[in-house]
């Protein structure tokens, strides 16, 4: 908990509906900057240069009052155009600040998270907007621990800078950037130390999409250090390209590629590297669930996994509940966002947690989702179990239909209120009535995008398309423009 931030008003108070007159000109919007994951939206808009200058100032500010020690702040940036200019403005805030900046160049979000847990720092800071397009992008904190930054900080952080104060310090002792892209070494020698020992990847063909993001450099040598044939597509760090029609949003030119080059299996990253999706041989799609079950039965297996639990949301398919329950698993869900995932987790005691979008958290090795993480430990699996990873499914579920619509609301206040619109209150209760048992609806706004996600999964996959289809078609009607 902050007790006291230089310059700022109550650290856990309520916030300003609406941020003071200043003469920097930030234009903030009413309803709280930090989403689900940091703060997220259009560069040139909401992501300016001021704005993170600010922002570096009073992360600093509070980072430095929580831990009540001084060090440096990591700072990672994924390939986006505009990420350069978000990371030296959040430098600039940092040294205003009296904070040294560790600015690592581009690396894959986990990379910040693990250093910031591993080296002196009081804090990290990665500039992505993960799996956005790009003239998205967004700035993520970590605490010393690594852990995505609490709530009380990151509305300390809010608060300073709506505050309607200019940053100032009454020290003249200034914080200075040093460049240290060898700490990505470090980094990478903790992947490979992490996989069960010895691992090796010779004979098996590899195909890694690598969405032109964070991940261009690493993934394709680690996993050619362990003898993998790797074959890489989008593999330069082109900002202007990250996530567009490829990484793990867009699975078709990985799954062509797998069947065309006959290779074992493919990984496809977002443009941050905290998420992977996966394909077999055949092509099939190996989502977030189906890792978390394989990598928990081995883990359970080994009994290595406490109370055999693994945390997901309530995205997680009801067949990969199912099955994991009827090998004497238990699964606990929560709501969607990886922070809560690993909240959760730590609350409990659980070893393994993630999201079906390829977020995967194993506290055996790690405290945040890592991308690169868990398709080297899903190939390990499938090296060591002598079967291909499609033999590895059949063994495990068979999903039920879940289909999933994004209805894009540009109304920040709209999107976030959408549970008081009475109709769709009614559409949804009326789709949960007549589904019963055999399926169930969810419908959230969106903590990273500008939009509404509505799910509806059933056994029979015409009555999930009907009522998916009904409650897009309500959503758009009463809260649409």
């Amino acid at each position: 908990m902050v007790t006291s931030v230089v310059n700022s008003p109550s650290a856990v108070s309520g916030l300003p509906e609406v941020v003071s007159g200043r003469e920097s000109g930030l234009n903030l919007p009413r309803s709280p900057l930090f989403g689900t994951d940091g703060i997220r939206g259009k560069v040139g808009e909401l992501l300016t240069a001021p704005l993170a200058l600010e922002l570096g100032f009073w992360a600093g500010q509070v980072l430095q009052d929580h831990v009540k020690l001084s060090g440096p702040v990591i700072i990672g940036q994924d390939s986006r155009l505009s990420s350069d200019m978000l990371a030296h403005a959040m430098a600039a805030g940092l040294n205003a600040a009296g904070v040294e900046a560790w600015q690592l160049g581009l690396c894959p979000t986990p990379c910040v998270a693990y250093l910031a847990r591993e080296t002196a720092a009081i804090g990290g800071i990665m500039i992505s907007a993960s799996h956005n397009p790009p003239e998205d992008n967004g700035i993520k904190f970590f605490d010393q621990q690594g852990l995505k930054l609490s709530k009380s900080l990151a509305q300390a952080i809010e608060a300073g800078l709506r505050s309607g104060r200019s940053p100032q310090k009454k020290s003249l002792q200034w914080g200075k950037t040093h460049t240290t892209q060898q700490q990505i070494q470090r980094y990478q020698q903790f992947l490979l130390h992490s996989l069960p020992q010895p691992s090796d990847f010779r004979g098996l063909k590899i195909v890694l999409d690598l969405a032109w993001g964070a991940s261009v450099n690493l993934a394709p040598e680690i996993f050619r250090r362990l003898g993998a044939d790797v074959i890489a597509l989008h593999d330069l760090a082109d900002g202007s390209q990250i996530n567009v029609n490829c990484g793990s949003t867009h699975l078709n030119r990985l799954q062509q590629v797998v069947k065309e080059s006959g290779a074992d299996l493919g990984f496809a990253f977002d443009g941050d590297a905290d998420r992977v999706m996966a394909v077999d041989a055949q092509g099939k799609p190996v989502d977030g669930d189906y890792i978390l079950f394989l990598w928990g039965k081995t883990l359970k297996e080994r009994q290595q996994l406490p109370n055999d639990l693994i945390v997901g949301t309530v995205m997680a398919n009801l067949a990969f509940e199912r099955a994991w329950e009827q090998i004497g698993g238990k699964l606990i869900r929560t709501a969607v966002g990886d922070q809560h995932v690993q909240a959760q987790m730590w609350d409990t005691g659980a070893m393994l947690g993630g999201e079906q979008s390829g977020h995967i958290i194993c506290h055996h090795h790690s405290y945040s989702g890592d991308g690169v993480q868990a398709a080297l430990h899903l190939t390990a699996l499938v090296k060591q179990s002598g079967l291909s990873l499609a033999e590895l499914l059949d063994e495990s579920f068979h999903p039920y239909p879940q289909i999933l619509r994004n209805v894009r609301i540009e109304d920040r206040d709209r999107r976030l209120h959408w549970q008081s619109c009475d109709p769709l209150q009614q559409a949804i209760a009326n789709a949960e009535r007549e589904m019963g048992q055999g399926g169930r609806v969810l419908v959230r706004a969106s903590g990273t995008e500008p939009l509404i996600r509505v799910m509806v999964e059933a056994a029979c996959a015409h009555t999930a398309e009907h009522w998916t289809s009904h409650l897009v078609s309500t959503v758009q009607a009463h809260l649409g423009e």
